[in-house]
């Protein structure tokens, strides 16, 4: 159903089924009231800002008399909250968006959860490419800081750092969920990162580590590993190996180290959280 409506007799047994699951609020106006009018203008207004938190259900008094009786509407303009099925708050006369937003806030869930269904939804079409999924990936940041590390949204953070290849953050988050939020989400998380890690843990790999730790000064052991991370997605670890050499020396190995750190973050792709994190490091030895 769209959150902006025009209340009939014939959709008004729908819309008091919607309250049953959203909030509904219902605004009672008439052309010949320039008042309501202007009330109702204000509420159209709240409604598309709020994208969806609650239905606007709009009733021309001219032409629904019959659903303004039931309700015993006497004024114009006149706003009523509907939730699951029957009124619970509301006012006559004309009120400022602010006003109207601090009375919705008494009944409606935190702004983040709303924008938070969003994203599940769009999740679940599934076919995203990796700017979708880095746009995904800031969205949710966003919504973690203001559900104030909500689990729930941190596991929806996992799932997408999974779907990006980002095994370290994935790691991370699943690092912080309690035991009493250890659902069965989270335990199809956990398995997903053990086979997305023992698919990037190759024999190849295994050697060049070793390789490379028997060889801690060989700038071409280092070169070849980070390709070889690259090549298996663990992309975190690869520019985090040449990192610190450029840490140390920006010219190092003759300035491959550099161009092969370049390579990965063009590879990686422009949007990527992971790209733009280490682009900035890597400014910040530049300026």
């Amino acid at each position: 159903m769209d959150y902006l409506i025009n209340l009939t007799k014939d959709n008004i047994q729908q819309v008091v089924d919607t309250s049953m699951q959203k909030m509904v609020v219902l605004a009672f106006w008439a052309q010949q009231q320039p008042e309501s009018v202007q009330m109702l203008q204000t509420l159209e207004h709240l409604a598309n800002s709020q994208g969806g938190r609650f239905i606007l259900a709009k009733v021309d008094c001219e032409t629904e008399l019959e659903i303004a009786n039931y309700f015993q509407i006497q004024n114009v303009p006149t706003t009523l909250i509907l939730d699951k099925g029957r009124p619970i708050d509301g006012f006559a006369g004309a009120q400022s968006q602010e006003q109207i937003s601090d009375l919705l806030d008494k009944y409606l869930p935190p702004m983040w959860i709303q924008e938070f269904d969003d994203v599940k939804q769009l999740l679940a079409q599934g076919e995203l490419s990796s700017e979708d999924l880095t746009r995904i990936a800031e969205q949710l940041k966003t919504i973690y800081i203001d559900a104030q590390q909500a689990p729930e949204v941190a596991l929806v953070m996992t799932d997408v750092a999974l779907q990006q290849g980002l095994l370290a953050e994935a790691k991370g988050l699943l690092a912080r969920i309690g035991l009493a939020d250890q659902d069965s989400y989270y335990h199809n998380l956990v398995a997903k990162l053990a086979l997305a890690e023992d698919a990037a843990d190759t024999p190849e790999i295994r050697q060049l580590q070793q390789n490379l730790a028997e060889q801690p000064d060989n700038v071409d052991a280092v070169i070849i590993l980070a390709k070889a991370l690259n090549a298996a997605q663990r992309n975190e670890e690869a520019l985090e190996l040449l990192f610190v050499i450029l840490q140390k020396d920006m010219n190092a190995a003759d300035g491959k180290i550099k161009q092969v750190f370049m390579e990965i973050l063009t590879a990686i792709g422009q949007g990527n959280a992971l790209a733009n994190q280490y682009r900035r490091k890597l400014y910040t030895l530049l300026y």
